[in-house]
């Protein structure tokens, strides 16, 4: 499942690689004791860089020496963060200053974005929104951070979870909180298998690797996405990124749920990992032009390509509706998808959107559709986009191609 960011990039748009501390002024009042303007900007500016640099270093003391020294509780959170940080390889770790929103000559809210990649896996950093309080000691002159929070995406990192546990596969990283490393590493084994049957089907270079996070609970899930826990509850796992980066490849993350996960069978776990894998390969060419039907049916083409399987164990619900005579007239529409909507018209969407993939495939050739993948997603906007790839790629029409499809359905899960 394909978690676009808004509706150009998470269901789920390009970020850059982090050079360094990229560190930019806000809005800020001027400072009411007569400091030149800006100079709060500057101090708060130079809290997050020792923050960060802290981060990096794993330097304990140094990170708690930006939080102020009277929040207690505070500071035992922070240093719990950073050692659940310990065994995570990060590559850069910056904090990106929006706006500083002065109260008085010594409170400050800061509002950034987290910049973090992890070492050989992220191209471009991974973000999330925090919000950071401060106060200015009067004594020292200093200013210390006194609240940490999650800022406009509501999302909450693995490290915030609990204790991160790292494992490392031939092809993938696995970071899980609250699971066994027997489970990790089963993880870590099914997504290395999935990797190379992805590089088999999908003709364009990419990372090859793939980073999935497994937390404790649904409910955990449903924080690292910003989202209510009830929509992901039969959700095995999502995978978030940036969409449309054609110049270097996004960070994407496997979002695993522990729990529906845990009741797949060892074919079910194969194909949910490496459709969520076929999405980090495919990321920098699938745009807001693409639909989902495209996205999640060549995803799960790519899954069950390798499975031995027929079309009616693929498609149980459409094979169902053929056999009573009441096939779907239309291609699955986009809000078909939807992760709260009807269990059961979800399945069917995913299993119309792998029909239509396979129809491509079965027609024109696994080539042929690959192509059309880039040439839908490479189009400037939705409006015309299958509509223009069908004429050039195919040499059909949306029409034509949906007569075709439902005539598949038929000859295939009849």
């Amino acid at each position: 499942m394909n978690q676009r960011r808004g509706r150009n990039g998470a269901r789920r748009a390009a970020g850059a690689l982090l050079a360094g501390l990229l560190l930019v002024s806000g809005c800020t009042a001027p400072d009411d004791d007569g400091a030149a303007p800006g100079a709060t900007d500057r101090a708060v500016r130079a809290v997050l860089d020792r923050r960060a640099a802290a981060v990096l270093a794993h330097d304990p003391a140094a990170y708690l020496a930006t939080t102020d020294p009277g929040a207690t509780g505070l500071r035992t959170a922070q240093r719990r963060e950073l050692d659940n940080l310990a065994d995570v390889p990060l590559g850069s770790w910056a904090y990106r200053l929006r706006g500083v929103t002065a109260r008085g000559t010594d409170r400050a809210t800061a509002e950034v974005e987290l910049r973090y990649r992890i070492k050989g896996y992220d191209a471009a950093p991974v973000t999330s929104d925090r919000v950071f309080d401060l106060r200015r000691d009067r004594a020292d002159g200093r200013w210390y951070v006194v609240g940490d929070r999650a800022g406009a995406d509501q999302v909450r990192q693995l490290w915030q979870q609990g204790d991160v546990r790292v494992v490392h596969g031939k092809h993938s990283l696995v970071l899980g909180v609250g699971r066994t490393e027997k489970e990790l590493r089963a993880i870590a084994g099914t997504a290395d298998r999935a990797v190379p049957a992805v590089s088999r089907a999908w003709p364009e270079r990419w990372a090859g690797r793939v980073v999935v996070l497994v937390p404790r609970t649904v409910e955990d899930m449903a924080g690292l996405l910003g989202s209510a826990p009830a929509d992901y509850r039969g959700i095995a796992a999502v995978t978030t990124g940036r969409t449309g980066s054609a110049d270097r490849n996004p960070a994407d993350r496997v979002i695993v749920n522990p729990q529906a996960y845990g009741t797949l069978s060892p074919l079910g776990r194969r194909v949910v990992l490496t459709h969520e894998t076929t999405h980090v390969a495919t990321r920098a060419r699938t745009s807001a032009a693409t639909p989902v039907w495209l996205s999640e049916g060549f995803a799960d083409r790519v899954a069950y390509r390798a499975e031995d399987r027929t079309p009616a164990q693929i498609a149980p619900g459409l094979a169902e509706a053929v056999r009573r005579g009441d096939p779907p007239a239309e291609l699955p529409t986009d809000e078909d998808f939807g992760f709260a909507g009807d269990p059961e018209r979800l399945a069917k969407a995913y299993e119309g959107g792998w029909a239509a993939c396979a129809l491509i495939a079965d027609q024109w050739g696994e080539e042929k559709l690959s192509v059309f993948y880039r040439a839908v997603g490479g189009h400037p906007g939705r409006d015309g986009a299958v509509r223009q790839a069908m004429r050039e790629v195919l040499g059909t029409t949306p029409r034509e191609f949906t007569a075709l499809w439902r005539e598949w359905l038929r000859s295939r899960l009849g």
